[in-house]
């Protein structure tokens, strides 16, 4: 079965110089003027709409090639493929040997996922859900929420990530984190909670470096009191309570302690500020290194080539596991601070993590990298998290390790209207055609509700079968959402 009008959608596309050819659900493209780039994949269902723009970011991606030497020599995208506002499509994935790209992760480094379960049912949850709100609000929204911590703790932080920031707060406990579980802490970063035997992607940690981090962030001595960290950002992140509606895996689900009936936790957050100082720092650094006299790429995407710049590279890499450490200490103490809130309220409720995993990031895989720009690492036997919108389901996902898509999963359900079609004037702001009837949006911003409407986002189930159908993930339980804070 071919989508509708597919003729005419590949003959326009033609016109963007772009070759195009479509086939059981996956469009082939490739730059007409790049014959030697990597044709590269993109996997959709049959009725979602196809996007010029994002075939054509991700077909430039796709031709990135070092005049020094380095390549892109395989690239994908997910189903929640499509536009990204820095010249790269969400979605995309590429395996590169002998260059790094820093635009091809941005500037939202280790953006990604966190997933706790809780044992509530929804009824003892919704009759206190005011109270609880509350007090979220003050830490989410209105700064109520205290991460102090000594200089020292900051810089190994940004060192070691969360095995480097724990040690220290073990050492010294302050703010909030004197009221939390340490032990329970410590055990959910030491891993074992499934068959991967890990709670958190890697450990929570990367080769970091805290001088490559913002300076006003790691002074010499005193206490750090960081306004960027525990802070949810802008644009699709969020907090979300849910509901475990359905188990289809009982074994995995069993093993990763996840219960139909259960309420759990969704966190969707990055670096904040440090990936933005890291990544536009990084983007400038490669174009300033671009051979001078050689035309820029027409993309104006430039990567860094170990055989001209291996120290560049370097350097590059270990400043973007600077930002992820970052990133996974602020998704851990924005679940903390709920954590912290659930035990206030509710009492004697452990919230035990189940898995945190990035979405943004570059990572050493074959005789290269794989940067995942909007998508998840989905190895065999490792958990994924896909959200769908606040209005719909969201999946905790078992990886199955494809090759032909670089062992990636999508990272939710992908945008089919931008925020400007959203919110321009004229557009419907009616709740239930953007699918808010029913929605509990928590938030300070009228136009955040309406910017990330159920509307804005594709139908999560097909995203989900798809993959499913594609052996690049199985369904572990499929969770419903009871509350979204939206900064």
């Amino acid at each position: 079965m071919q989508p509708k009008n597919l003729k005419r959608l590949l003959r326009a596309l033609e016109r963007q110089d772009l070759d195009v050819t479509y086939s059981d659900r996956t469009y082939s493209v490739r730059l007409v003027n790049s014959p030697d780039a990597p044709v590269a994949e993109v996997l959709l269902p049959e009725d979602f709409p196809v996007e010029a723009k994002a075939l054509k970011q991700l077909a430039n991606l796709a031709s990135v090639r070092h005049p020094s030497g380095g390549c892109v020599c395989r690239a994908c995208a997910t189903p929640d493929f499509h536009p990204g506002d820095a010249g790269v499509a969400i979605g995309s994935v590429i395996e590169t040997v002998g260059q790094v790209i820093p635009g091809a992760v941005g500037s939202d480094i280790n953006c990604g996922m966190r997933l706790h379960v809780v044992d509530l049912t929804i009824d003892e949850f919704l009759a206190k859900r005011n109270q609880f709100v509350e007090r979220m609000k003050g830490d989410y929204f209105f700064g109520t929420r205290d991460v102090t911590m000594t200089a020292q703790a900051m810089r190994s932080l940004f060192q070691y990530g969360v095995p480097g920031w724990l040690d220290a707060m073990l050492d010294q406990p302050m703010g909030s984190v004197v009221k939390s579980d340490l032990q329970q802490l410590a055990q959910e970063s030491d891993g074992s909670a499934n068959a991967r035997g890990e709670r958190i992607f890697l450990g929570g940690s990367m080769d970091g470096d805290w001088k490559l981090a913002p300076e006003e962030l790691v002074p010499d001595a005193g206490l750090v009191r960081d306004g960027g960290l525990a802070t949810i950002g802008g644009g699709n992140h969020f907090v979300e309570v849910q509901r475990v509606d359905k188990v289809e895996n009982r074994s995995l689900a069993h093993a990763w302690g996840v219960r139909e009936g259960q309420l759990a936790f969704m966190i969707h957050s990055g670096s904040r500020n440090v990936g933005k100082y890291i990544g536009g720092m990084w983007r400038d650094k490669a174009k300033a290194t671009w051979q001078k006299g050689l035309k820029y790429p027409d993309s104006q995407i430039f990567p860094l080539s170990t055989y001209s710049h291996p120290e560049l590279v370097a350097n590059y890499l270990q400043a973007e596991a600077t930002a992820a450490n970052y990133a996974f200490v602020n998704r851990l103490l924005l679940a903390e601070l709920l954590r912290l809130r659930l035990r206030e309220v509710y009492k004697d409720v452990e919230a035990p993590l189940v898995y945190d995993l990035p979405h943004n990031i570059t990572l050493p895989e074959g005789e290269g990298w794989v940067t995942r720009k909007g998508a998840c690492p989905a190895h065999v036997e490792q958990p994924v998290i896909i959200p769908g919108s606040m209005g719909a389901y969201s999946y905790l996902m078992v990886g199955k390790g494809n090759p032909a898509f670089c062992n990636s999963a999508s990272h939710g359900a992908g945008r089919i209207r931008s925020r400007f079609d959203l919110s321009r004037k004229g557009a419907s702001q009616s709740e239930s055609e953007l699918g808010l009837t029913g929605v509990d949006c928590i938030t300070l911003r009228e136009e955040r509700r309406i910017e990330e409407a159920p509307a804005a986002y594709k139908p999560i189930q097909s995203v989900i079968d798809v993959q499913v159908e594609a052996e690049m993930v199985d369904v572990v339980a499929r969770l419903s959402p009871v509350l979204t804070f939206k900064a």
